[in-house]
Parts: structure tokens; C-alpha cells; sequence
């Protein structure tokens, strides 16, 4: 018996077909280290637990619609233009089923996250400093956060702070230490500001000296 599939005229519908989930790394920085916001799993499946704030695709909606609802109910944020970064398709990733998740990407100032975080259900974890946290996230979560962490760096790599996690104006000095925690490691004073200087654009004021001698401080080059 000749099979179906193997027919010109087999519908695509008569393929498996897995489901399509969206998953989030939002990424900021506290307490010296690159955290991600995590949410506490309310769903049946895994409830109680940690994860990256997700939800599968509905009918008829955008993948963007959806990382924009899932964000708005699941963490309580909004207003936020979050980028896919990639697709994950291992088939053992999610215990439920084929899933595909279309992981995405956002930075957010601390500040922003302030609202946020006064829920129980909402929370951030060190990447570097929770290791076991991370690694025990649902669903392939912990792949995803390492892709996120390292998009980060090498956003962090090729302009000064593109995730606005400073508020201007700062000094070289503030901007260092901020490419010094993304970064994981020290970074050359003097070739720091050599390649960062040009990016940047002086305001003609100084810094008040609470932190040191004053300094010139510098604002993102548009």
C-alpha cells in the first residue's frame, strides 16, 4: 500500500505538527551581576516552579502579540519592544510534547522592573551567582538564558551601554564597571575609553566627586 505522505497530492495537514510556544530572557543588571526575571509557574504543569515567562501561540496571533501578552500578564510588564533571538526545536526540551519555543530577548534598566518585582510571583536571579537556578529551569529555559547572556556580551562588546541600563549622563568611569559586569571580567582602562570615547558625546558638565575625583560626564552618541 503506497503511503499517503509520500503522494503529491498529501495535504500538509496530514503531517505531525508541533505546538509553538514564545519564551523571554529578560535581562537587567542588580546588585553587580546580570540577572534574568523569572515568574512562578500558576499553570497545572510545573506549577510552583521558576521559569522564563512563556505561553503557547494562539490562533491567528503574532509571535510578538503573544510575548507582548505574555509579558503584560505574567510579569506585569509593558511598553516593551523585546527581539526574537532564536528558535529552539530539540524534541526532548519540553516534557509535554513537540514543542518549539521562539525564544526572545529584552533589556530593561533596573527601574523599570521596580512595579514588577512587588509581585510574589515575579523575581530576578543572577546568572552567575544562582548557577543551580538557572540549571534547573523547565523547558530548556537555561539554553535560553545562555543565548540571551550571550547576545548581551557581544551587544555590550561594540557600543556603549545599547541596553540603556545607565541612566544619563554617567561617567566613563559608571560605563566601564557596566561593560565590566556583562562582560564577566576587568577590561582595560585606557582601551575602553580609547574605543568608547568616539561613541559617546560630552555634555560639558562634571560629576559631583561622591565617587572619586569629578569627571566628565558623557551621554549615548545618537
Amino acid at each position: 500500500m503506497k503511503d499517503s505522505k509520500n503522494s503529491p497530492a498529501a495535504s500538509l495537514l496530514d503531517y505531525p505538527r508541533p505546538s509553538v510556544a514564545v519564551d523571554t530572557a529578560v535581562l537587567t543588571v542588580a546588585d553587580g551581576s546580570v540577572c534574568v526575571l523569572l515568574v512562578r509557574r500558576a499553570e497545572d504543569h510545573q506549577r510552583g516552579k521558576w521559569a522564563l515567562p512563556g505561553t503557547f501561540l494562539r490562533e491567528r496571533e503574532t509571535l510578538a502579540d503573544a510575548v507582548l501578552r505574555c509579558l503584560r500578564e505574567k510579569a506585569g510588564i509593558s511598553g516593551r519592544v523585546p527581539r526574537q533571538l532564536q528558535v529552539f526545536d530539540e524534541p526532548g526540551r519540553d516534557d509535554r510534547g513537540w514543542v518549539l519555543s521562539v525564544a526572545h530577548v529584552d533589556v530593561v534598566p533596573l527601574a523599570a522592573l521596580e512595579e514588577a518585582l512587588k509581585s510574589d510571583g515575579v523575581r530576578l536571579a543572577s546568572v552567575t551567582g544562582e548557577p543551580e537556578l538557572i540549571a534547573g529551569l523547565p523547558y530548556g529555559h537555561a539554553d535560553i538564558v545562555a543565548k540571551a547572556v550571550a547576545w548581551l556580551q557581544a551587544a555590550y562588546l561594540d557600543a556603549p551601554d545599547p541596553g540603556a541600563l545607565l541612566d544619563e549622563p554617567f561617567t566613563l568611569k559608571d560605563l566601564r564597571e557596566l561593560h565590566e559586569v556583562v562582560a564577566g571580567a576587568p577590561l582595560m582602562r585606557d582601551t575602553f575609553r580609547r574605543f568608547m570615547e568616539p561613541k559617546l558625546a560630552g555634555t560639558g558638565q562634571m560629576s559631583d566627586g561622591t565617587r572619586g575625583r569629578p569627571s566628565r560626564l558623557w551621554v549615548r552618541r545618537n
